[in-house]
């Protein structure tokens, strides 16, 4: 198997904003490590023993993996951690995913480690010239190409803007999309207004969709419901809160 690069990533702090609640909250993130790459077709059949789903040539074992859900993802994950000798970063028990917020396996990162990463030091919408970084619906793709093809960022990582949108371990809204879960970065068939390091779409954990892929991250922390910008705490408050939707939201029904 082609082995997972991971770029180390310094602590910091990053503003993520909630439309619906018109909020803004800075996280501060302990150092963690997260792939330099998304996660290939290759390295998905061989972790998980069957053909990557996707677009594209099938042969092209460097294309992103595509096309599978975040249930999938998260297996992913665990199967990647026992293939390396780690612990899983997380408990399955049927659709129930609970994360081991102590464990060094492999997982999703957070939504705030996914922006902070992207980001990388940058504060407008794109950390550069999107021709020059991401694949876009303005170069006229059918499906994600190579990765790697494009300008990394300033931490080193390929494609976090453009070519697949990337599953993250954070419910949407659990208000109004209940299980929902946020993937970000914008795909190959998108426009610039999409592929910008602040705009976050979800979808049901079983949902599966050809531009929608992962990147794994790395790193345990000492709190049991909390990390990273995550707490279980807030996505139970969240899914009792009656707070209006912002304009163009609708509810899950």
């Amino acid at each position: 198997m082609t082995e997972v690069e991971l770029a180390a990533i310094p602590a910091g702090e990053v503003e993520l904003r909630d439309a619906r609640r018109r909020m803004r909250r800075t996280v501060r993130l302990e150092p963690f490590e997260l792939g330099v790459y998304a996660v290939t077709r290759e390295q998905l059949s061989d972790v998980l023993g069957v053909a990557s789903p996707g677009t594209g040539d099938p042969d092209d074992p460097r294309r992103p993996a595509t096309d599978l859900s975040w249930q999938r993802a998260v297996r992913f994950c665990n199967a990647l951690s026992e293939w390396e000798g780690l612990d899983p970063a997380y408990r399955v028990d049927g659709d129930e995913v609970s994360w081991l917020v102590d464990s060094d396996g492999f997982r999703l990162p957070t939504e705030a480690e996914w922006e902070y990463a992207c980001r990388a030091g940058s504060t407008g919408a794109q950390y550069g010239p999107l021709p020059e970084v991401a694949w876009t619906a303005a170069d006229g793709l059918s499906a994600p190409q190579p990765v790697g093809g494009r300008h990394p960022n300033l931490f080193g990582l390929f494609d976090t803007l453009g070519n697949a949108w990337e599953w993250c371990w954070d419910l949407l809204d659990p208000l109004r999309y209940g299980d929902y879960r946020v993937f970000r970065g914008g795909g190959f068939a998108d426009d610039a207004w999409s592929v910008r390091a602040g705009v976050r779409r979800g979808g049901a954990p079983r949902m599966h969709h050809d531009d929608v892929g992962l990147r794994v991250a790395r790193g345990g922390f000492d709190a049991v419901d909390a990390a990273q910008g995550w707490s279980l705490a807030a996505d139970r408050e969240r899914a009792v809160d009656d707070g209006p939707l912002p304009p163009g939201w609708t509810p899950l029904r």
